[in-house]
């Protein structure tokens, strides 16, 4: 039986490929060749893009740790800049271009061919009901390319898992800001570099301390014993809702997939396109 592990591996070996998209100079070049000014309009139109031209209370509800200001600023304005199929052309060119750079004849190789297919299985198999971001991105049509399909199914994928953290969290009551204040107090990411990333004012992060440690969950500027095992239950709740599609697609397939992974994933991360700060917390021992 696949298990949450397996879940847990494939996103931290997954998550770089699929975040050249927001932090390669080539994605950055194709936002701005589109129209789009800035990192953060590029971010939204490019990832909501799958949703269609929606407003600043459909992202915000979907990438849910955001401040809904930080998000106005941008939402609605980049469909001013760019149509959502505009945005998608320009997330894939940039993608494109950047594999081309960091991992030359890959793009063009029977490993990328078959990672691609491994992952299309799985995606193909995501579950719906729920998953606004996965199954907005599982309605784009994969391109042809390997490289780039690959890179839209481990989209979808991950879009998938993002949407069961959602569920994780808002079954216990967490709101956006609250989970980045978790994030800090167990110190993965600070806090000052979370406010500014998400747009939540000093305000905004002490109602939610404030709310957290009246649960009991924070003791002073860490997490207390039951705030841990809050945070631990999320995250293994978050690996089962992500289960779904890695179970379609089986142990043997999915320990090959991953074996495909590692040297994308490593090459990406050596180029310097993954940032070290960072939410997700992808573990450096995947490698």
């Amino acid at each position: 039986m696949t298990s949450a592990g397996t879940a847990r591996r494939l996103w931290a070996l997954a998550e770089p490929y699929h975040a050249v998209t927001y932090f390669a100079e080539e994605s950055r070049a194709a936002a701005e060749a589109a129209g789009l000014t800035g990192f953060w309009s590029a971010y939204f139109a490019m990832r909501a893009a799958p949703l269609g031209p929606v407003g600043p209370e459909v992202v915000t509800a979907t990438f849910v740790n955001f401040a809904p200001s930080f998000v106005a600023r941008r939402v609605p304005a980049v469909w001013s800049a760019v149509t959502p199929a505009e945005a998608l052309a320009a997330r894939l060119a940039g993608v494109d271009a950047t594999v081309r750079r960091v991992l030359g004849e890959w793009a063009a190789s029977a490993e990328a061919a078959e990672a691609a297919a491994l992952a299309r299985t799985a995606a193909e198999a995501v579950d719906l009901p729920g998953r606004p971001l996965a199954a907005a991105n599982a309605a784009v049509v994969a391109p042809d390319e390997p490289h780039l399909s690959l890179w839209q199914s481990l989209t979808t994928l991950r879009e998938h898992r993002g949407d069961g953290h959602t569920v994780a969290l808002v079954g216990r009551e967490v709101s956006g800001v609250g989970a980045h204040v978790l994030v800090a107090a167990a110190g993965r990411v600070d806090r000052e570099w979370l406010q500014k990333a998400r747009g939540w004012d000093d305000d905004a992060w002490s109602a939610a301390r404030d709310e957290l440690a009246g649960r009991g969950w924070l003791d002073g500027d860490g997490l207390s014993a039951e705030g841990l095992a809050m945070v631990t239950a999320i995250e293994a709740d978050t690996d089962r809702l992500a289960l779904a599609p890695w179970r379609a697609l089986g142990d043997p397939r999915c320990d090959r997939l991953a074996e495909l992974l590692v040297p994308v994933r490593r090459a990406v991360v050596t180029a310097g396109l993954f940032p070290d700060r960072n939410p997700i917390g992808v573990p450096p021992e995947v490698d």
